[in-house]
């Protein structure tokens, strides 16, 4: 499947403390890259031409680690708070206005897939006006399709306030995009699922998550 040619931007979270992996686990080895240069790869395969990595702990390594790539690197000041929606802010203002919508990517998901990214870009495009969203088995995933008309809402969400309440309050407003593979729900947040990821890939070619 293409990629449907509508000006959209990709906003990559990639401002978290790794806490629980203990190091930056952005920067670990992932197919001959490392994690979050797979996760821009893959949507420099999809045909996402404006990519914005919104960055936090380790900046200077994560940005020198994607210098070569196609992408704009910002910097979350707060990120030391652990808030998603502030660095989710921040790569809303420094999208392209022009553009019609926005994808939520999470940085520590190098399984993403190409052909995911695209179907829901597509569905947007028949939907422009709903949230589009990835869903594998009744389980809402990642990456999401965000309309530039939500832009000023997330904006002003209160301190406190999650993208799931913003969901919560717009379940009229989704579009779910049904899925068959379980990567959109898969993220590493500690060793052993990174180290279960590696040794998935090198037994299959491709790492699925437990449910």
């Amino acid at each position: 499947m293409k990629s449907d040619k509508k000006p959209i931007s990709a906003i990559v979270l990639a401002a978290g403390l790794s806490s629980r992996m203990g190091e930056q686990k952005l920067l670990l080895p992932w197919q001959g890259s490392t994690v979050i240069g797979r996760v821009v790869d893959t949507l420099l395969s999809a045909s996402i031409e404006d990519v914005i990595v919104v960055t936090g702990r380790d900046a200077n390594l994560v940005t020198a680690e994607l210098r070569s790539r196609q992408a704009t690197l910002v910097f979350n000041p707060h990120y030391s708070n652990g808030n998603m929606v502030d660095s989710l802010k921040t790569g809303i203002l420094a999208m392209n206005e022009c553009n019609e919508a926005f994808l939520l990517v999470l940085g520590d998901q190098p399984q993403m897939e190409v052909d995911t990214v695209q179907r829901v870009v597509h569905a947007w495009c028949n939907h422009p006006q709903l949230l589009c969203i990835p869903s594998w088995n009744m389980r809402r995933g990642h990456p999401w399709v965000v309309p530039a008309a939500f832009r000023k809402d997330i904006l002003q969400l209160p301190d406190g306030k999650t993208m799931r309440d913003f969901l919560g309050a717009r379940s009229a407003q989704i579009h779910y995009v049904l899925v068959e593979t379980p990567t959109i729900l898969a993220d590493l947040d500690t060793r052993e699922e990174y180290d279960a990821a590696i040794k998935g890939m090198k037994l299959t070619g491709r790492k699925e998550k437990k449910d």
